[in-house]
């Protein structure tokens, strides 16, 4: 699906094409004011204080109290006109009125001498140099930055990790294709020591420029999305030297504590996502203390009128909006419908259920509502919990909603009958209104716009053969067999797409218009920015068939983009895949490293690398484990119940 540049698509990741680094200078209020002054100021206050506590004090002689000698009873006042309760109390003096007024003096006393106390301190700071109050008030800077430091990294509460199973290992028989495995590792290594070199903590690199680069949807702080979005790729890789190189930038500069807005969903999938699987694989705390931080940091998000969270969020003030090209103010559904796999095992890891509850109150909206021919319309409205456009797609803006609902039930040891009940209903009517045959005989997936089908498949959408493949088991009807033949047939289209370019790259979309089929029309739609859905949906098909054709279209990707994608600083994007002399668009995108490599290593790897009966992977390709009922601690949470 394309967008204005400037807009960052929703869906399972959809960065603006051609963006240069987003131009938000820091400004930095400048005070004018000498320090001696500044204190004077500050003292000023401090008396008014002071002589407000002095006269505005309540006089204890008023206080309406009881006093036994022992202890002092409240009781109610009772007006003798009317007979009734007056909310105040009424006092009886005891015998020890004398010793109240005494303690009254003595805090008369107490609030003077304080008062003078203060007086001269601050005369005692006015007196000294303009050096010595600046290393006091960094001595104070340095006091609390430390304090929070120490606050940021306190040891989480100690929970099992699940049974982690093939985190290393893989290799497989055959030399042909160990040959293909060291070559995509090798890929791996040009891409992460390149972005090392020329784009240390920036968000992304661009290659052919050598520098750092970002978008929008990162915020305009330096965040190092390629780093914590490559880890687990560098992990399993074996690429272990790389991987504490990054591991020590997250302990060193990753900081939450900014002035930025983000997308909820872009850092939900990229960073938890990202630090949670490096966690699990590596046990390495760091991780899992940063992945807690920044979820703490979204929360804030979800306080709208009907809890759908908004896309983004300030990340130091808390304040949320929508993107302004949304349908009606709306939420996107594949954005608020992308964060159970992650803030589930936020719940698990922290104990604390709060992240748990914000994921499932999506859900039970959800399926109160009202769903025009079964579909989920993909835009809807925070504040009045109401659709938007009546727009259904299963690529851009809806794609990894309908993901995570089979995930979900995969990651909870297939117990969360609820979603995985969701997922069979949509997938149904997805089928039935939007799964259509073209004259050529490609099964293609078209959107549903105002009432009518769409016969255009983007290369977000193609991920739905593997999801398709992935969740045939546990079907219903006995349709297993239906629906892994129905990935096997996206898959043929996807692959047809690549097939039918001169640079056997995909196009970002494609079209089934009459004598055109699966190609690209207009000129936007036909960049290929190093997306990794078609090799998805290769890799789950070969896990579940070991049909070598899947393996062949996948080396036929990777040699295409080490052809025209790769350049002395990297890898590149480019801006045409039907010209044979493509010019590039300079961004290396975190995900290259975080999937598309991944899926590509994971293809010429043996079943044992990762198995998908232990792991579910994030729509940002990050594996989580999955949580075993043997190994819940949770005995509160329903979905483990």
């Amino acid at each position: 699906m394309t967008t204005p540049a400037l807009l960052p698509l929703s869906g399972r990741r959809i960065p603006p094409l051609n963006l240069g680094p987003p131009s938000f200078p820091h400004h930095r209020a400048t005070l004018r004011l000498s320090e001696k002054f500044i204190l004077l100021l500050i003292l000023s206050a401090f008396i008014t204080l002071c002589f407000g506590a002095f006269f505005f004090l309540p006089d204890s002689s008023k206080h309406k109290r009881f006093d036994l000698g022992l202890e002092d009873v409240l009781i109610p006042h009772v007006d003798a006109g009317k007979g009734a309760k007056n909310p105040g109390v009424f006092l009886i003096h005891g015998p020890d009125e004398h010793r109240h007024r005494e303690e009254e003096e003595r805090l008369r006393n107490k609030i003077r001498a304080d008062h003078e106390k203060a007086l001269e301190e601050a005369k005692e700071k006015l007196r000294k140099s303009k050096e010595e109050i600046r290393a006091e008030i960094q001595t104070e800077k340095n006091k609390v930055a430390q304090e929070m430091k120490i606050k940021e990294n306190k040891p989480l509460p100690p929970v099992p990790i699940p049974n982690l199973v093939g985190i290393s290992g893989g290799e497989p028989e055959d030399s042909d294709i160990r040959k293909k495995r060291e070559k995509i590792k090798e890929m791996m290594k040009h891409a992460w020591d390149n972005y090392r070199t020329y784009g240390w903590g920036h968000n992304e690199l661009r290659p052919i420029a050598r520098k750092g680069h970002s978008t929008n949807i990162f915020g305009s702080s330096q965040m190092g999305a390629t780093i914590v979005d490559a880890l687990d790729t560098l992990y399993i890789m074996g690429l272990h030297d790389e991987f504490l190189d990054g591991q020590r930038w997250i302990e060193d500069n990753l900081d939450f504590s900014v002035n930025s807005e983000v997308s909820v969903f872009e850092v939900n999938i990229r960073f938890i996502g990202g630090l949670l699987a490096a966690y699990y694989l590596s046990g390495e705390e760091i991780f899992k203390i940063k992945a807690v931080q920044l979820a703490e940091k979204l929360l804030p998000a979800f306080n709208t009128p009907t809890g759908i969270p908004w896309a983004m969020v300030n990340l130091k003030s808390g304040v949320g909006r929508n993107w302004g090209w949304a349908s009606a103010g709306s939420s996107i559904l594949a954005e608020f419908g992308t964060l159970h796999m992650e803030f589930v095992h936020l719940s698990y890891l922290t104990g604390d259920l709060v992240y748990y509850k914000k994921v499932m109150h999506i859900r039970k909206l959800l399926q109160q509502m009202d769903r025009p021919n079964g579909l989920y319309p993909n835009y809807l409205n925070p504040r009045t919990g109401r659709w938007g456009q009546y727009h259904t797609s299963v690529g851009g803006l809806g794609d990894s909603f309908y993901e995570y609902l089979l995930k979900a039930w995969l990651m909870s040891d297939k117990t969360d009958h609820e979603a995985r009940k969701m997922y069979d209903d949509a997938i149904e009517a997805i089928e039935k209104h939007l799964i259509k045959k073209s004259r050529g005989g490609l099964i293609f997936i078209g959107e549903w716009k105002n009432g009518h089908l769409e016969k255009k498949m983007g290369h977000l959408a193609c991920f739905a053969g593997g999801m398709f493949a992935l969740g045939a088991d546990g079907s219903r009807k006995d349709k297993a067999g239906h629906y892994l033949e129905l990935g096997a047939e996206i898959a043929r289209t996807c692959h047809e797409s690549y097939d039918r370019t001169a640079l056997k790259l995909g196009p970002e979309s494609f079209k089934f218009d009459g004598a055109v089929e699966a190609v690209a029309v207009r000129q936007a739609e036909k960049y290929y920015i190093l997306r990794p859905e078609v090799i998805e949906t290769y890799w789950y098909l070969w896990r579940f068939t070991h049909d070598p054709r899947y393996r062949q279209w996948g080396w036929e990707a990777a040699l295409a983009i080490e052809k025209y994608c790769r350049v002395s600083g990297g890898f590149s994007g480019v801006k045409d895949v039907y010209s044979s002399t493509p010019t590039h668009d300079d961004v290396q995108q975190s995900f290259f490293l975080a999937e598309t490599l991944k899926y590509l290593y994971l293809l010429f790897s043996g079943d044992d690398l990762l198995p998908l009966d232990h792991w579910v992977f994030n729509t940002e390709a990050h594996p989580l484990p999955v949580l075993h009922l043997a190994n819940i601690t949770l005995s509160g949470n329903p979905a483990v119940r």
